[in-house]
């Protein structure tokens, strides 16, 4: 990560971990005087693409001339990517110039951290637990989003669903859940069935709810998916709208100015986020869109002027230097899947750096099952303790890739990046920096100060 102006408060938090339950966030936003409730919300969980469904949805939203508030995580450059606003068409084409507009301020984060913190003395002194750094995170989002007076907000969970903190909203307009694979498999349970109900619990009564299609996910079982929304939503009397088809998949065509096109339900529609994957996560976006009534022109205006960091990202093109946060099997696979359409088997350099705790054989094993040709690899740690050496994954790539890719053990991320892009722009062989989002932001910012994006 480039820029860390996180508050003392949420480095404090980071002590308590991952705690799921809502006790802690009802009480603190209670003290705040329940900022949620005082906006409308577009709610969206998933284990992939939900971040590229906030990013198409809030496009939409923006262009429609609604004042955006936008809640992602984690974030990649700067701590304040995470509490966002959009503020109308004009926000969104500055916005798309540069990407750190909007972003709240370290003056508005630093004041509402301190009245944060005073709300959770006050829980400490009633004897409650302290509330997780995400919690604290969120209510900060919640009461920002309410001072700034934002017509809708964009809310991405962070982790699950039915008991995460952004699960306080009451009356969303929408709900919204994405592609759903095995992860988190130590909170959210060991099946698809488990994970599936922990997303499904964002589903309010009577709120619609769009789900990305089973059908045309990868490595999850669609009717487990499928029945279990079903289930969950019929209880809540929500009506289910299923968003994506086979037939726009296959419908996917990279354009020669670098952006995708692709045909849903008779229309056309153009895109800067690359991968069939993506325009399922598109569908999704549309469908929340007409279930707002936003008019179909807008809708594919907003679809167009998208832009989400470090998702199938070309940060530059002399060499080919594309970043990709994927971080499990359904996600390598979606990215190797789009590797091979724009290079097909020609070679690929790799930096990579990967967290422990994820199926890292999994997504070596996607890689190799969609034909990446890896021809070399610098291999690095993310600043996290939860990351993987560099020497372990290496003995997994080897393994999988039966010792055929050059590896290097770098273990910093920047001196990786640095090696492997200096042997690109002297061979022209394409670049992939991937394996975890800690990885990308200090990435990112240097390469692009070296390169033609």
């Amino acid at each position: 990560m480039a820029e860390d102006s996180t508050p003392e408060i949420l480095k404090d938090a980071l002590k308590f971990g991952i705690n799921l339950g809502l006790d802690r966030i009802v009480r603190l936003c209670d003290l705040l005087g329940n900022p949620q409730d005082s906006f409308k919300s577009v709610h969206i969980a998933g284990t992939n693409g939900k971040g590229s469904v906030t990013a198409f949805i809030s496009s939409i939203l923006a262009r429609s001339g609604l004042k955006v508030g936008v809640f992602t995580s984690p974030y990649i450059e700067r701590f304040s990517e995470r509490i966002r606003i959009i503020d109308g068409a004009k926000g969104l084409a500055g916005y798309i110039a540069d990407d750190s507009l909007g972003e709240i301020s370290e003056i508005d984060l630093t004041r509402i951290s301190l009245e944060v913190a005073e709300c959770v003395k006050q829980m400490e002194s009633e004897g409650l637990e302290s509330p997780t750094e995400f919690e604290l995170i969120t209510a900060i989002c919640f009461k920002y989003f309410a001072e700034q007076k934002i017509d809708v907000a964009v809310l991405e969970v962070g982790l699950g669903g039915r008991l995460d903190s952004t699960n306080v909203i009451r009356d969303p307009l929408c709900t919204a859940i994405t592609a759903i694979s095995l992860d988190h498999c130590d909170r959210l349970g060991d099946t698809i069935r488990e994970i599936t109900y922990e997303k499904a619990g964002i589903i309010k009564p009577g709120s619609p709810v769009v789900l990305l299609n089973p059908e045309i996910t990868l490595m999850t079982d669609p009717g487990d998916v499928l029945s279990v929304v079903s289930e969950v939503a019929s209880i809540k009397k929500s009506p289910v709208i299923l968003a994506g088809d086979s037939e726009m998949t296959g419908s996917c065509n990279i354009l020669r100015t670098g952006r995708m096109e692709f045909t849903y339900k008779g229309e056309t529609y153009e895109t800067g986020l690359l991968g069939r994957h993506q325009s399922g996560n598109a569908a999704v976006a549309i469908e929340i869109g007409k279930v707002l009534g936003i008019e179909d022109k807008i809708i594919k205006e907003g679809i167009s002027l998208a832009v989400w960091k470090c998702r199938a990202e070309t940060i530059c093109r002399d060499p080919f230097v594309i970043l990709d946060g994927g971080h499990n099997p359904q996600g390598a696979r979606s990215l190797a899947d789009l590797i091979y359409e724009v290079f097909k088997d020609s070679p690929i350099r790799l930096v990579m750096g990967v967290m422990a705790d994820k199926d890292v054989e999994g997504i070596i094993e996607a890689y190799k099952a969609a034909g990446m040709n890896i021809s070399e690899a610098f291999l690095v740690k993310p600043d996290n303790p939860r990351a993987m050496e560099p020497a372990q994954l290496s003995k997994i790539i080897n393994n999988v890739y039966n010792y055929k890719v050059n590896v290097h053990e770098v273990t910093e991320p920047l001196e990786g990046a640095h090696k492997a892009f200096a042997l690109s722009a002297g061979d022209g062989m394409p670049l992939l920096i991937t394996g975890s989002l800690y990885l990308l932001g200090t990435i990112r910012t240097d390469l692009r100060g070296r390169s033609d994006a």
